[in-house]
């Protein structure tokens, strides 16, 4: 994950921090380690009120097209809340690693996280939904090249 501070609404911000506050300590070694990732990656970030978010951050429900710049491959996906999984359309849990680690990028970044094949790239390429943007007037996708 990046070492440079990822930025957050102010909801997505109470709301992580609640669902961590809650769940954190009381799993499983493999979900203590997601909260663990999820917590350090919350703490680290600039906080802002949802109109202030950039129209090309990845927030909460936001739907997202990013590029493996492995294989290659292109995807789209969108970083939502533990019990809206749904990998079949593409709903990534945000206490996914890959989830986490879009969590407040901006167009244009690489992601890198470690899978059990090793370490992979994504670069987050598009922004088609952001939940914020709405409420700002700006309907439309944010773009970026690939």
């Amino acid at each position: 994950m990046q070492s440079q501070s990822i930025i957050l609404t102010t909801d997505d911000h109470e709301r992580l921090s609640q669902l961590i506050a809650e769940n954190g300590y009381t799993r499983n070694a493999i979900d203590a380690a997601a909260f663990a990732g999820l917590a350090k990656e919350v703490k680290r970030a600039k906080i802002v009120m949802p109109d202030e978010i950039p129209d090309n951050v990845v927030t909460m429900n936001s739907s997202v097209f990013v590029k493996d710049l492995d294989s290659g491959e292109k995807m789209r996906m969108t970083i939502c809340w533990p019990e809206q999984v749904n990998a079949q359309n593409g709903m990534i849990n945000v206490l996914a690693p890959l989830g986490t680690a879009l969590l407040g990028t901006q167009v244009g970044e690489v992601v890198e996280w470690v899978v059990p094949s090793g370490l992979r790239k994504l670069k987050v390429c598009k922004i088609f939904f952001q939940p914020e943007a709405k409420h700002k007037g700006n309907i439309g996708p944010s773009a970026a090249s690939s």
